[in-house]
């Protein structure tokens, strides 16, 4: 795990030039192999390395020369026109950061797709004597009672599984990161899907990546966090460590973020349940290549609803 958050911006500075937008092949070293309409694109994204200023969040991603970062208007191509999510499944999102061994078009491509809440600062005091196993008994048991009203609106169930990784909280680096391991429908045999969060506490708000990935890549991701724990600094004044007494308090602790997973913002908004997955690996655009009129829409929060049984 990273050993420390928060560096100063003169050593970002120091250590990476600020983004410029790169072409496909400058990424890749090569020409997109695809049909016209995806090729273009693809090709027509801009993939930046470097230091990328992400003003809405008072913080600053520096895009190591493994990743590639996507901004808004990007992510939300990828998200929906390349990948086959909904609109929904792009809305308030900052970027999203790529693996740079995978172009996004690729089937096994996976990203973080990066948000920022502002609901204050998280205190940490709960962190040690939080109790997982307890707390993911209680998220079961919510899920059940959750479904009970998702069936009657005609949604698939979501069975929350158990955690895919446990939360774990760095306390030098402000940093908390969790997976779950869930199942929708109601065919135990069906393909487990990745919920993998990670939070970087600030000052004011939270930055927080959620990934877009199978729960197969679980390797990958979890390989990947090291990095990107470190990937983020915010600006003067805004770390974790500026606080000050005075400052907006957010209504929860660690527990309460785990709860929430996509964060309070988005709970108020969809509901407890909903919540459970922001994001789903896509699917779509491998039926798009093979010719098929089919996109596969993410399901549980973007999913198709289906008409109640008479």
């Amino acid at each position: 795990m990273s050993k420390k958050l928060i560096v100063s911006a003169a050593l970002l500075l120091w250590s990476c030039t600020f983004a410029e937008a790169k072409t496909y092949r400058e990424i890749f070293g090569r020409e997109a192999e695809l049909p016209a309409e995806l090729k273009t694109l693809v090709e027509s994204l801009d993939y930046k390395q470097g230091i990328v200023d992400l003003p809405l969040a008072h913080a600053k991603l520096n895009i190591p020369a493994e990743f590639y970062f996507l901004n808004q208007a990007d992510t939300a191509r990828v998200l929906t026109q390349l990948w086959g999510n909904p609109p929904a499944a792009a809305e308030g999102s900052l970027g999203m950061i790529f693996p740079v061994k995978y172009a996004p078009e690729s089937s096994d491509s996976w990203g973080s797709v990066i948000d920022y809440v502002d609901d204050g600062y998280v205190s940490d005091i709960d962190a040690q004597a939080t109790d997982f196993d307890a707390l993911l008994t209680e998220l079961k048991q919510a899920a059940i009672e959750g479904n009970l009203q998702r069936e009657k609106d005609g949604y698939d169930p979501i069975t929350l599984v158990g955690w895919a990784s446990p939360p774990f909280y760095e306390k030098s680096a402000h940093t908390l990161h969790w997976a779950r391991d869930l199942l929708f429908g109601k065919d135990a045999n069906s393909p487990h899907t990745l919920n993998y969060s990670l939070r970087i506490l600030g000052r004011e708000g939270i930055l927080e990546l959620n990934f877009v990935a199978g729960l197969e890549q679980l390797p990958e991701i979890k390989a990947s966090i090291p990095s990107m724990t470190k990937i983020a600094t915010f600006d003067s004044g805004k770390a974790y460590t500026d606080f000050r007494d005075g400052d907006k308090l957010a209504a929860y602790g660690m527990a309460g973020l785990i709860a929430a997973g996509a964060g309070a913002k988005i709970a108020a908004k969809v509901g407890f349940l909903a919540i459970a997955l922001a994001f789903l690996k896509k699917g779509g655009v491998i039926l798009l290549i093979a010719g098929g009129a089919i996109v596969r829409f993410a399901k549980g929060l973007f999913g198709q609803k289906t008409p109640p049984s008479a």
